[in-house]
């Protein structure tokens, strides 16, 4: 019974860590859509740092909200 709870947890880790990866490129790939969408759209260099500086916070804050919610 101890074997076969040990190997739950450790499949279970695996696959675990199988979506967290999987979630990760999903996330950077539509990152990469997104930045590549918006850098046309913005004229002139300081429109670019003030959003890039927004953009940078808000994943100042997101970024432990989304890992906490995934146990990283």
């Amino acid at each position: 019974m101890a074997r076969l709870i040990a190997m739950t947890k450790i499949l279970g880790e695996l696959l675990f860590a199988l979506i967290r990866t999987i979630i990760a490129g999903w996330v950077y790939s539509l990152w990469i859509k997104l930045a590549t969408w918006l850098d046309p759209k913005i004229k002139g260099r300081w429109a670019k740092v003030a959003v890039g500086g927004l953009l940078g916070l808000a994943a100042y804050f997101i970024i432990p909200v989304a890992m906490g919610l995934l146990g990283l």
